[in-house]
């Protein structure tokens, strides 16, 4: 019998951490064993300090945060209203669940500048490298090397991003779920925005996400490990998302699972 490999994918939601724009910076409240003491005699009056285990109580964290926070799936109703080319927008809880346990597949695009395009000669080039040819509903993983600054500012500004054409892409090819170890599966929002600026080109805006309009598609941002799983495919990949209603994403703690003789 195989013998099972568990790869960790994600990123840790952590308190205050400049890598993400200001006002989407978790809060984690943590109320410990001897605050949950006191919690709880409120909850069972008459209760004494000495008649609990040491004298200690339950721990809990209150968490302020975004559905965008951390390690988590982008549903296809966070980039429009409409996908398909006019279907309403499946939001996270709508997600087939068979989207999110499939094959999976590394790209490795670590060698391009932060900043720069995934293009679809890339993927077409990097496909043929690893001698793999893309199947339906196959999850596929972007590793740009930009998870090395998570916990500094400078992870927003990190690694290269999709655009549109290669996005459209592997959708056309029946892709469901992708991935990428950077803050957007877009090239980073600040470049985006300054070369905005420069040129007025609305068409730099959000390109990868709003491919969604046309073909649905769902896909995880802030992965980690990607160089963990040791091959650029032969794995499957679990990312089922928290139930949220009508959520544009929800929290998703990804695994790559590699058999191993």
């Amino acid at each position: 019998m195989n013998r099972k490999r568990f790869i960790d994918l994600s990123l840790p939601i952590e308190s205050g951490l400049p890598s993400d724009p200001p006002k989407m910076i978790p809060k984690i409240d943590y109320i410990d064993h001897v605050q949950g003491a006191s919690q709880m005699k409120d909850y069972f009056p008459g209760v004494t300090t000495d008649q609990l285990p040491h004298g200690l109580g339950w721990a809990i964290e209150n968490l302020t945060l975004t559905t965008h926070s951390g390690t988590h799936l982008d549903a296809p109703y966070h980039y429009h209203p409409t996908m398909d080319r006019g279907k309403p927008s499946l939001t996270i809880d709508e997600i087939p669940l068979e989207w999110c346990f499939s094959n999976g597949v590394v790209l490795d695009f670590r060698h391009k500048a932060d900043g720069a395009r995934i293009t679809v000669g890339d993927i077409e080039k990097e496909l043929e490298r690893i001698n793999y040819e893309i199947h339906p509903l196959d999850i596929v993983l972007i590793q740009t090397g930009a998870d090395v600054a998570w916990g500094t500012p400078e992870y927003l500004t990190r690694g290269a991003g999709m655009d549109r054409e290669s996005t459209l892409f592997l959708t056309e090819k029946g892709v469901r779920v992708v991935g990428i170890d950077a803050w957007s599966w877009d090239r980073p929002l600040p470049l985006l925005a300054k070369e905005f600026k420069e040129t007025g080109n609305p068409r730099v805006i959000w390109e990868a996400h709003f491919a969604g309009i046309e073909i649905g598609y769902c896909h995880m941002e802030k992965l980690a490990n990607l160089s963990a799983i040791g091959r650029p495919h032969g794995f499957m990949v679990c990312c089922f998302p928290i139930n949220i209603k009508k959520a544009s994403a929800g929290w998703v703690r990804p695994v790559a699972i590699i058999d191993e003789e």
